[in-house]
């Protein structure tokens, strides 16, 4: 009985816990894509024609964000029986998004705006009961003539 007990009571905290970090994390993003929304980000091959550029470098964004108990035993249900598993969808949503910020962030700091080929390669780590996902972003920053414009005519990878 103790260990029914203290299963239920990990679930009830796991859940709470998870949501409160998961809520702040979602605000935390919301925030910061607003403060890189001048960092475009497209997943084009090519840059458009009216975009010379002087510099052209690598940017990278990475993260691995783990589950919580809750979303752990859950999915562990549902594929027990099948089916769509939807709490590792926020989770994958939430690393997708910090990873572009983390890649626009590094474009930012070394003085570009505009970011094309943008990739994102995506790794499951588990190891028992614990489960995790890391997911790595890049992309080509460049950095273009003052004559360049900066807009595309399609929409930015991760807008708002």
């Amino acid at each position: 009985m103790i260990e029914l007990g203290l299963f239920v009571t990990l679930l009830v905290v796991g859940f709470f816990a998870g949501s409160i970090v998961e809520k702040r994390h979602y605000a935390s993003i919301r925030k910061r894509e607003r403060e890189y929304a001048d960092v475009l980000a497209y997943a084009v091959r090519f840059p458009p024609d009216r975009v010379t550029r002087q510099r052209a470098f690598l940017v990278h964004g990475t993260v691995v964000i783990s589950s919580d108990y809750f979303k752990t035993f859950v999915a562990g249900l549902r594929n027990l029986f099948g089916g769509r598993v939807r709490t590792y969808e926020t989770l994958m949503e939430r690393a997708r998004r910090e990873a572009m910020l983390r890649l626009k962030h590094d474009a930012r700091r070394q003085g570009a705006k505009l970011v094309i080929c943008v990739r994102f390669e995506t790794t499951t780590i588990s190891t028992g009961w614990a489960a995790s996902i890391e997911v790595f972003a890049f992309g080509t920053a460049l950095i273009p003539d003052q004559d360049s414009a900066l807009s595309f005519p399609s929409r930015a990878l991760a807008a708002a």
